[in-house]
């Protein structure tokens, strides 16, 4: 992949505004052709926060609130957003309630492989379905194999 590619896919969801990049807390493509939602649980001894502070990427006071993975091709992008003046869940959650507009956040670019990043998580599961069937939430049933 060119270097142009991989710039395209890392901005990927984020728009230029005001000498700022802005994005949205939520996952999107080109095209949308699946939509779906993701869940998953830490790893209680090596989590992506615990990673980021080890690797000096997150600054004491600063508390991980995102973390993206694009994929295209062969490429993987893996970013995380910090917010500052945020010792713990409980303050940053308060502080968030109180923001109007755009949470300011603190973007790193995490040096990490697809398999590296899940294996941060004990458990990770991704739900796909294809647009505009309204599906998500929906139970289904296992009727054949």
């Amino acid at each position: 992949m060119e270097n142009s590619e991989r710039l395209l896919l890392a901005n990927a969801c984020r728009i230029v505004i005001g000498g700022g990049i802005t994005g949205y807390f939520e996952a999107s493509t080109q095209y949308g052709d699946w939509k779906g939602t993701v869940a998953a649980d830490v790893m209680q001894r090596s989590s992506l926060h615990e990673w980021l502070a080890d690797k000096g990427l997150i600054k004491p006071g600063e508390f991980l609130i995102a973390a993206t993975l694009c994929s295209e091709h062969n490429y993987t992008s893996v970013r995380a957003f910090v917010f500052q003046n945020g010792q713990n869940f409980e303050l940053v959650k308060d502080a968030l309630a109180t923001i109007e507009g755009p949470i300011p956040v603190r973007e790193v670019d995490v040096k990490l492989t697809t398999e590296e990043f899940l294996g941060l998580f004990k458990r990770f599961h991704v739900m796909l379905t294809w647009r505009g069937l309204q599906l998500e939430g929906r139970e289904y049933v296992v009727v054949g194999s």
